[in-house]
């Protein structure tokens, strides 16, 4: 529909484009957009902006990106698409992926240039499954630079904070050297002397801004995006959740939108972007997607409550499709319930403890049935597989206390931190023996005292036959270097014993919107909706239910993103080849 014959009334919104939601798929659709001439809007449920991407690690799959090829890791194109191939099999989409691959790095370059979120790489992180002859032992990773959160002003209050299940007293810990030095605070000078400036940073802080201002990982992303966005001139209208599109001869023109003053239409020149999140907390999707629901275990996301499938169901009533895939339809992760001095519930989800020496999971039988060290994907996956139809759906992780004062446990803090309160609310089970910590868990006891002999003879030679932890490179990257000869090996035999409790859950949604490589949403026929755009999880994954490495949710959902809105503004992709000597080339004209 032309921008002059949009029915606005004199109370009524106008934009050109509307984007629902605020993780990082729709901030940075709202950002290009905005970067290329384009009044954006974008819409968000809850009081604060971020969504998943505040409470992620921030990490991004792109290949062949700018920081990777100005280091000297320049690998042909056909190397990661080889790999997908290898990963996705039948799932294996042309059109999309070729996209993703061809853009990724543009995006890449176009955020260092033109906005506030700058990158680190990730050269040293390996793809998941180093098997693969196509895996790479790094490169084609990167993350969000941490982010002074001083720049935000007054709208840090827009920020979602970190989640307090991974944070250390409302600070953020990045993944990698300063989560290291974290962990060897007490060992090392050096260490040690990090982790003090980083504690009175936060402190001082909390003292004048009431929240923490060194941003990393998805804070930080969120942060970054947040500001480029207020530059660009975005309007942000937090606890404005959409009710509805607004959908005239075939085409999506903009939304009704329950705004806290009251319900507002939005029209929207260009067409509305959905990137709401997908649906970790959408209870009846759970029931026809995720099959271990079908079955009568519960799913528990570590997603926000917010995150309930709105962006499908608004794309549903207008003719949308719903694309599911029979591998996966959400990121698997295991978590653990946390109780909180609130009475409320937190979900943990155990993406590093498990590759540290000297760690195994069990079942109620006691036996292994996983490499723990693999990734937190394949961890539930096999969890399905080794669990018989009828019996409860968990699992439960075993340390010893040597493991957990090195590198703690869970949401139980490794030393100087105290262990009591989590043994007290009954989150950590333990047991002066391995018998006696089964008996507290309701496992058999002879069936793990057998588990830990053979896992502890074969341990103490730093090997692992059963199922070969610490075998990859992203295994090993993902251990302790100080361990030897495996880095993801050690013996489980100083009591006492400790377990947690692990159950189905997921870090987000696979299952979503079918849509085009220009992130237009396709209707039954593979037929476009005009005007309608979907982003981040509430598109389906272009990796096919699939999890090939770390940054596959982010990575996309910042591509596409990029895409989307140049496709909304009518603006050329850029077309050549990146070379091995990266040179930027400027943005096109409008088309």
């Amino acid at each position: 529909m032309p921008p002059e014959s949009l029915p606005c009334s004199a109370t009524d919104l106008a934009c050109d484009l509307l984007v629902i939601g605020s993780g990082a798929g729709g901030l940075a659709t709202a950002v290009t957009a905005a970067h290329l001439g384009l009044k954006v809007i974008v819409v968000e449920k809850a009081p604060v902006l971020g969504g998943t991407t505040a409470w992620s690690g921030g990490w991004m799959w792109i290949p062949r990106n700018p920081l990777a090829r100005e280091a000297g890791i320049d690998e042909p194109p056909e190397a990661p698409r080889a790999y997908l191939r290898e990963e996705l099999g039948e799932g294996f989409a042309p059109e999309r992926l070729e996209m993703f691959l061809s853009q990724g790095p543009a995006m890449v370059d176009f955020f260092r240039r033109h906005t506030a979120l700058d990158f680190v790489d990730g050269n040293r992180v390996a793809d998941f499954h180093g098997h693969q002859p196509h895996a790479s032992t790094g490169g084609r990773s990167l993350c969000a630079a941490p982010f002074d959160g001083r720049q935000l002003g007054r709208a840090i209050r827009l920020l979602r904070p970190p989640l307090d299940l991974h944070s250390l007293w409302g600070m953020g810990i990045a993944a990698g050297a300063d989560l290291g030095h974290f962990l060897k605070a007490t060992r090392s000078l050096t260490s040690f002397t990090h982790v003090t400036r980083r504690v009175l940073r936060h402190v001082r802080d909390l003292a004048i801004y009431r929240r923490g201002m060194q941003l990393v990982g998805g804070n930080a992303l969120v942060a970054a995006l947040l500001k480029s966005a207020l530059d660009q001139g975005v309007t942000l209208l937090p606890s404005s959740p959409a009710r509805r599109l607004l959908h005239e001869g075939g085409r999506v023109t903009g939304a009704v939108i329950d705004m806290p003053s009251g319900e507002q239409r939005v029209w929207a020149r260009r067409g509305v972007v959905l990137a709401a999140g997908g649906f970790p907390h959408d209870t009846r999707r759970h029931s026809a997607l995720l099959p271990h629901v079908v079955a009568g275990t519960p799913h528990y996301s570590a997603a926000p409550l917010t995150n309930t499938g709105d962006g499908l169901s608004l794309a549903e009533a207008v003719g949308a499709r719903v694309r599911a895939f029979d591998f996966s339809n959400a990121a698997w992760a295991p978590v653990s319930l946390v109780p909180r001095r609130d009475g409320s519930i937190g979900r943990f989800p155990h993406l590093i403890d498990r590759a540290k020496p000297g760690l195994i999971a069990v079942t109620r039988d006691g036996s292994r049935f996983v490499n723990e060290a693999g990734s937190y994907h394949d961890f539930m996956r096999a969890l399905f597989a080794a669990v018989p139809e009828g019996e409860p759906l968990e699992a439960w992780l075993v340390c010893d206390h040597r493991f957990q004062r090195r590198y703690g446990f869970g949401i139980s803090r490794p030393a100087p931190l105290p262990l009591s309160p989590w043994q007290r609310n009954g989150y950590l089970r333990s047991g002066a023996t391995p018998e006696m910590l089964a008996e507290a868990c309701g496992i058999d006891p002879a069936g793990l005292a057998a588990t830990l002999a053979t896992y502890n003879r074969h341990a103490a030679l730093g090997e692992d036959p059963a199922f070969g932890r610490g075998d990859t490179p992203y295994q090993c990257g993902m251990g302790d270097s100080e361990c030897t000869p495996n880095p993801c090996v050690a013996p489980i035999e100083r009591g006492p014993f400790h377990a947690i409790k692990v159950l189905p859950g997921s870090l987000g949604t696979f299952a979503g919107l079918a849509a085009d490589e220009n992130g237009c949403v396709l209707a039954e026929g593979e037929r476009p909706i005009p005007g309608l755009y979907a982003a981040g999880n509430d598109m389906a994954s272009v990796m096919a239910g699939r999890y090939p490495s770390g940054g596959i949710t982010l990575g996309p959902a910042m591509t596409f993103g990029y895409v989307t809105a140049h496709h909304a503004a009518g603006h050329a992709l850029r077309t050549a080849v990146l070379s091995s000597s990266f040179s930027p080339v400027g943005e096109p004209s409008v088309g």
